[in-house]
């Protein structure tokens, strides 16, 4: 855990990623283009997403899978806090992650992946400018998941009873954000990196 001094107002951006491992990171992906081209691609994909968050003005956190590194020059220490994902299934460590900064004093907290190259920085400020009028946002993926969601209360529920990696996250969220009558809005759609399909030109680049 990070300790900040004080009371905390403002808005926090969540990066889950995974520590950058050969053999660990974008094993889809792997599957067809082997080990060392699927992190080649997923250290393109955590840069993209360092600069895109380096773009928003609020306080960042990136919160890894499996240890805190903080000699992990890519997220200086300087710009970026850091966590590490507690264990459990997705919606678990999302929950408990969005109830720990909530409980540090946060007022509307955003969390993305870094498997969205298509994702920038002003997408991720309208989430924070959409969330004064809203109890929710969402960034659609086009595989049925999302790649953004933003809270400015817990809301716990959006998390549990889910079948994560499936293409129904999306659509059973939205669900539980009817029956709880929260006010949300949707971002753009995009599309998140997990096989050669997915990959743009420059990505591509790599398996040259």
């Amino acid at each position: 855990m990070f300790e900040l001094s004080g009371e905390v107002y403002g808005n926090l951006l969540m990066i889950f990623a995974k520590n950058s491992s050969e053999g660990k990171v974008k094993t889809r992906l792997a599957k067809d283009i082997g080990d060392k081209k699927a992190l080649e691609i997923y250290q393109l994909l955590l840069k993209h997403t360092r600069d895109v968050a380096l773009g928003v003005n609020c306080f960042r956190m990136v919160v890894y899978s499996d240890f805190i590194d903080f000699e992990d020059h890519l997220f200086n220490n300087h710009y970026f806090l850091k966590d590490e994902q507690s264990s459990g299934n997705l919606g678990e460590r999302l929950s408990n992650s969005f109830k720990t900064n909530f409980e540090e004093g946060f007022d509307n907290i955003v969390c993305i992946g870094s498997d969205c190259f298509e994702l920038t920085s002003e997408i991720i400020e309208d989430a924070f400018e959409k969330l004064k009028n809203n109890d929710v946002v969402i960034g659609p993926a086009k595989d049925g998941g999302y790649y953004l969601i933003g809270l400015k209360k817990m809301h716990s529920q959006l998390f549990e009873n889910k079948e994560w990696s499936t293409p129904n996250i999306l659509l059973d969220t939205l669900l539980d954000l009817k029956n709880l009558n929260l006010k949300y809005e949707l971002l753009p759609t995009l599309s998140d990196v997990d096989n050669v399909d997915d990959l743009d030109s420059t990505l591509k680049a790599v398996l040259d």
